[in-house]
């Protein structure tokens, strides 16, 4: 089973965290169900991008972008080539950081 590993964030996760990931589930899912309160302003339904994680490791292995996340993407703050909406994308065989 793949490991979500969260680099401490000093508002979203002080301490960092590391858990196993469902498979196939999204990133922010997968956060929310293992206490990370990341926001998600408009209920993972690809409307906002107050969900932009950046994945350092792993990025290969999520499910790809749609047309709609890559158009959201471009308006994110901090938008870096390893940047996704964590409730779109579907983690995969690989671990994330």
């Amino acid at each position: 089973m793949p490991e979500i590993v969260v680099l401490p964030h000093a508002e979203l996760c002080p301490e960092g965290k590391t858990f196993e990931a469902a498979k196939g589930e999204s990133i922010c899912d997968n956060l929310l169900d293992h206490g990370v309160e990341i926001e998600h302003a408009c209920e993972k339904s690809c409307a906002c991008t107050t969900c932009h994680v950046i994945v350092r490791e792993g990025f290969d292995s999520l499910s790809p972008s749609s047309e709609d996340e890559d158009d959201l993407l471009d308006r994110a703050w901090g938008l870096t080539p390893v940047s996704r909406l964590s409730c779109q994308a579907k983690v995969g065989d690989s671990n994330l950081v």
